[in-house]
C-alpha cells in the first residue's frame, strides 16, 4: 500500500528536472538579449574605467587601477558638469512633478472632453527626444522663432532673446523643455494613482466638513505616497542620465552652461577618444545615483512607517 502511494510522488519528482530544463530553454530567448545588450555592456563599461583604453585600431589597453578616478578628483570641469547635472535633475524632477500633479488632478475631474485632453497630454511623451529638441530649437530661435515674436508683440521685450545661446538663459530654457518632455509620463502615473483612491474617503471627509485643501492634504497625498516615491525615483534616474535632448538643443553650450555629466562623458569618449576616462566618469555617476536613491528611498520609507 505504501509503495503504491509513493509511486506517483516519485514519478512527479523524476519529471521535475525535465520540466526545469524546458523552463530554462523557454526563458533563454528573453534572457540572452538582456545579458548581451544590458548586463555585458554594463560590466564591460565598469571594467573600462580601470584601464587607459583609447580610440583607435591596435591600441594597447593597460590596467591602471584607480588612476582615472584620481584624475577625476582634480578635474574641475567634470565636477562643474556634475553640479549642472544636479541643478538640471532636481529642477526638472521637482517642477515636472508639481506640474504633472496639477494636470493629473485636472484630468481626474469631470472635465468636458476629458478623453481628448488625456490624449493631448500624452503627445510630448510619444515624440522622440530628437524631434522634440529640433522643434523647440525652432520655437526658441532668436530671429525666426514664434516665442520671441509673441514676447515682442506683447511688449515684454524690445529685442530678440537667444534663449539657447545666452549664458543666463540656456540652462533655464533647457529645463523648461525637459519639464515639457517628461511631464506626460509622470501625469499618467499620478492619474492612475488618483483613480485608485476610494471615493468614499472624500465623501466621508466632505460630510465632516473638510474642504478641498484638507482633502488633498490628508487623503490625496497620503494615498499617492507610494506612487510618488516610485515615479520621482524613476524621474531622478532618467533626468540625471539625460543625453539626447540636451545634446540636440545645445550640445552642452554655450560655454559649458548646459554640459550635463553624460554629455561630458560622451565628449571625452567620442570626441577625444579617452574611453577609459569616460568609463570612469560613468562609474562615478552610477555610484552617486545609487547612493542618492538609497538615502532618498530610505527616508521616504521611514516617513511612511
Amino acid at each position: 500500500m505504501t509503495a503504491t502511494m509513493t509511486a506517483p510522488t516519485e514519478l512527479k519528482q523524476a519529471g521535475r528536472p525535465k520540466q526545469n530544463r524546458e523552463a530554462i530553454f523557454l526563458f533563454l530567448p528573453a534572457l540572452l538579449p538582456v545579458l548581451s545588450l544590458s548586463v555585458y555592456p554594463l560590466i564591460r563599461g565598469i571594467a573600462l574605467g580601470f584601464t587607459d583604453a583609447r580610440a583607435g585600431l591596435r591600441v594597447e589597453t593597460r590596467f591602471v587601477g584607480f588612476e582615472n578616478f584620481s584624475k577625476l578628483l582634480h578635474n574641475h570641469l567634470f565636477w562643474d558638469s556634475f553640479r549642472i547635472g544636479v541643478i538640471w535633475t532636481l529642477s526638472v524632477t521637482i517642477l515636472q512633478f508639481v506640474a504633472a500633479l496639477g494636470l493629473a488632478l485636472l484630468l481626474n475631474t469631470n472635465l468636458r472632453f476629458r478623453g481628448v485632453a488625456r490624449t493631448l497630454a500624452l503627445i510630448p511623451w510619444a515624440m522622440p527626444p530628437v524631434v522634440v529638441a529640433i522643434m523647440w530649437r525652432l520655437l526658441l530661435h532668436p530671429t525666426n522663432g514664434p516665442v520671441n515674436e509673441i514676447l515682442q508683440n506683447l511688449h515684454l521685450t524690445d529685442h530678440p532673446i537667444n534663449f539657447l545661446g545666452n549664458f543666463s538663459t540656456a540652462l533655464p530654457a533647457v529645463i523648461v523643455v525637459g519639464i515639457w518632455v517628461g511631464m506626460p509620463m509622470t501625469t499618467v502615473t499620478l492619474l492612475a494613482g488618483l483613480q485608485g483612491i476610494d471615493r468614499t474617503l472624500y465623501e466621508a471627509a466632505a460630510v465632516d466638513g473638510a474642504g478641498a485643501w484638507s482633502q488633498f492634504r490628508h487623503i490625496t497625498l497620503p494615498q499617492l505616497r507610494t506612487v510618488i516615491v516610485a515615479i520621482t525615483s524613476l524621474d531622478l534616474i532618467w533626468n540625471f542620465n539625460s543625453f539626447g535632448l540636451v545634446y540636440v538643443l545645445t550640445a552642452g553650450g554655450p560655454g559649458g552652461k548646459t554640459m550635463l555629466p553624460m554629455l561630458f562623458a560622451y565628449n571625452e569618449a567620442f570626441r577625444y577618444g579617452n574611453f577609459g576616462m569616460a568609463a570612469a566618469m560613468g562609474d562615478v555617476m552610477v555610484v552617486i545615483i545609487i547612493l542618492f536613491l538609497f538615502f532618498y528611498l530610505r527616508n521616504r520609507l521611514r516617513s511612511e512607517a
